[in-house]
């Protein structure tokens, strides 16, 4: 098996390269490739710490790296981490959530990202047709919706955040999150779990009547638990920007920094290190991972420290979530895992060509979704006008039709006005 994966120098890829190659999956070579050739050595260098007999293959070339793969995992941001921050920056000083992957900065990265991938995807459409298209690049499903809209590969969207919701839920509950069913549905970054089910019974009403359970679910005070005991749902944690935008804004704003900003410090000093550090690469780097994941969510809350997660037996995380998949794939498992794919009636309410993110049952024909049937009422408005704002970005990105740009990020729900939509879009980094 070659995988390939574009975007190579990405902090990332040393985790998916523990993952991948520590399995049982027939990996003879990762090909790696990335826009930034000084960066990718370095990160090159640090995968083969964890890569044990597999080749580690740095590429000059996006050609190079995708023909003949299996699988090519799809990771990048064009702009980097500093457009990251700067997008962050130009939302919170307008008083509007600084997240990369919702709200403004959200949209700049979509419409910096789908470009360049769609020119990807058309490399492996001609070197690799029958290799899985795996989308980790954010914001994931808008990505995913235009690769599917442009292009005939077959991709796939993926995020680890359904996932540790599901173990979180279950460790809350008290069970092995490997013997649960989850129903969820939703969009990548909104979603909601509406039921556990451990061995066909119903779980999730032991915990509306209990606030420290419920308040143990999420990685720091994203949600009043007397509020979700009143809606019967647990969202994903993304959910909080749009249910709390001044919360948001207010905690970002206490702490003088975007989580861009923090991240922008860890990746410096990461660099730094392994440029010109004299102890092992892969005990800063596995530091540089504890930090990253302490502080995940911590800003935004105004936690003074983000919860540990729980001890994972399932699929969670970046490199376990990728490897989950690609067992399922590779060995027809027949799998259940959430990921973004076309709606094709799965949920009513949107279109059939939306992606949606849903549990799928995932096998040698890779992933076939499981119905979910109607949203509830209490989250249904949010969901169409995100998936909204979602199709018009998605269509932007590529049109670059300037009308077209400041009509997608005005329908946006934490957009408050089209006037504020013209002003963002001359202010952000929309490539």
């Amino acid at each position: 098996m070659k995988i390939a994966v574009i975007g190579g120098a990405s902090v990332r890829t040393p985790l998916l390269v523990r993952g991948l190659c520590g399995s049982d999956l027939p990996i003879a070579e990762v090909a790696l490739y990335d826009s930034d050739q000084q960066r990718l050595p370095v990160i090159a260098a640090l995968a083969r710490e964890y890569a044990g007999a597999t080749v580690i293959k740095p590429c000059a070339t996006l050609a190079a790296a995708v023909e003949g793969a299996d699988f090519v995992f799809t990771s990048i941001r064009v702009g980097g981490i500093e457009a990251r921050a700067r997008d962050e920056a130009a939302a919170l000083a307008r008083g509007l959530v600084g997240q990369e992957t919702v709200g403004p900065a959200g949209f700049a990265l979509a419409m910096r990202n789908i470009p360049p991938l769609i020119a990807c995807a058309r490399e492996v459409e001609r070197r690799a047709p029958r290799a899985w298209m795996v989308n980790f690049t954010n914001p994931v499903g808008i990505v995913t919706q235009a690769l599917r809209n442009e292009t005939a590969t077959r991709v796939i969207g993926i995020c680890d955040t359904p996932t540790e919701l599901f173990e979180r839920a279950a460790h809350a509950l008290g069970l092995p999150a490997e013997e649960c069913d989850f129903d969820y549905f939703g969009l990548n970054h909104l979603g909601w779990l509406r039921e556990v089910r451990h061995r066909g019974e119903p779980q999730l009403h032991r915990l509306w009547g209990d606030p420290a359970r419920l308040a143990s679910i999420h990685r720091g005070p994203l949600f009043e638990p007397v509020a979700l005991a009143r809606l019967r749902l647990l969202p994903s944690e993304y959910v909080f920007y749009y249910d709390r935008p001044a919360l948001a804004v207010e905690n970002m704003r206490r702490a003088g920094a975007s989580r861009g900003e923090v991240i922008r410090r860890l990746n410096a000093d990461l660099f730094e290190t392994l440029a010109h550090g004299r102890g092992s690469k892969r005990k800063a780097y596995e530091d540089y991972l504890a930090a990253r994941d302490g502080g995940y969510m911590q800003i935004e809350s105004g936690a003074a420290a983000a919860a540990p997660s729980p001890p994972a037996a399932g699929a969670t995380g970046y490199d376990r979530i990728a490897l989950a998949l690609l067992r399922a794939i590779h060995g027809n498992q027949g799998t259940v895992l959430p990921l973004s794919v076309s709606n094709r009636g799965n949920i009513p309410e949107l279109e059939d060509d939306d992606v949606v993110e849903v549990p799928c049952r995932v096998d040698g024909n890779g992933p076939r979704p499981l119905h979910v049937g109607h949203v509830p009422e209490a989250v249904r408005g949010l969901l169409r006008r995100v998936k909204e704002y979602e199709r018009l970005t998605a269509r932007a990105a590529i049109s670059r039709d300037p009308v077209a740009v400041r009509k997608a990020l005005a329908a946006n729900p934490l957009v408050p006005t089209p006037e504020v939509a013209g002003d963002l879009v001359a202010a952000l980094d929309v490539g």
